[in-house]
């Protein structure tokens, strides 16, 4: 069987969620898939970019990652999407992707996809959840199939959080268990997707 297409397709500001899709990143190809890591286009506006020196810059880090286009998602046996947390929703660079996805929609090419997300967010309790739960809407509607992290591994039970990778950017880069935990999310995705297309094969050859 071929391997599992991965796309993860996040949005950063200052660098934390570029740094946790870099893990995910390492975590899909360690499990042996194919992974393209894509950014989302800026779409802030340049006097709202400039009050942050770290904005800046990071915009000037990131300027080779590949942006993200629709052709990924239709590529992608499974997508893992990474956006800061704002007001406990997506960011709206996210969004703004998200909202483009309509023609592939329609044409049903996103269904029956893996799907699971990552966040950040300034503060503890800073709309994590809320944020992953949101994006979870997005998935019923395009009838994916959503693949949580859970309690599924030790890292899981140090990091806390079940619905996806989390951080709290107000007390610095990810740390070591971000890190692990957005690569074992990543590998749970993978291994997930890697199963649902060996049981759809097998189908398939029975037919």
């Amino acid at each position: 069987m071929e391997p599992v297409n991965v796309a993860i397709i996040y949005y950063s500001a200052t660098g934390t969620l570029h740094t946790l899709a870099r893990a995910a990143a390492e975590g899909a190809e360690k499990a042996g898939a194919n992974v393209r890591l894509r950014r989302v286009a800026e779409t802030a506006p340049p006097a709202a970019i400039e009050t942050n020196p770290a904005w800046v810059q990071h915009l000037r880090d990131a300027a080779d990652v590949t942006e993200a286009g629709l052709d990924d998602l239709a590529w992608a046996d499974a997508v893992l999407f990474g956006t800061p947390t704002r007001f406990g929703t997506p960011s709206t660079q996210i969004k703004a992707f998200i909202d483009a996805t309509g023609p592939l929609w329609r044409e049903g090419k996103l269904a029956d996809k893996v799907y699971s997300a990552f966040t950040a967010s300034n503060t503890a309790h800073g709309g994590q959840e809320s944020t992953l739960l949101g994006l979870g809407n997005v998935f019923y509607h395009w009838g994916g199939i959503i693949v949580p992290p859970g309690y599924t591994d030790p890292v899981q039970f140090r990091s806390g959080n079940p619905y996806g990778t989390s951080h709290v950017s107000g007390g610095g880069p990810p740390d070591d268990v971000a890190l692990e935990a957005a690569r074992f999310q990543a590998r749970r995705v993978v291994d997930t997707t890697a199963a649902l297309k060996a049981g759809r094969a097998a189908r398939s050859a029975d037919r």
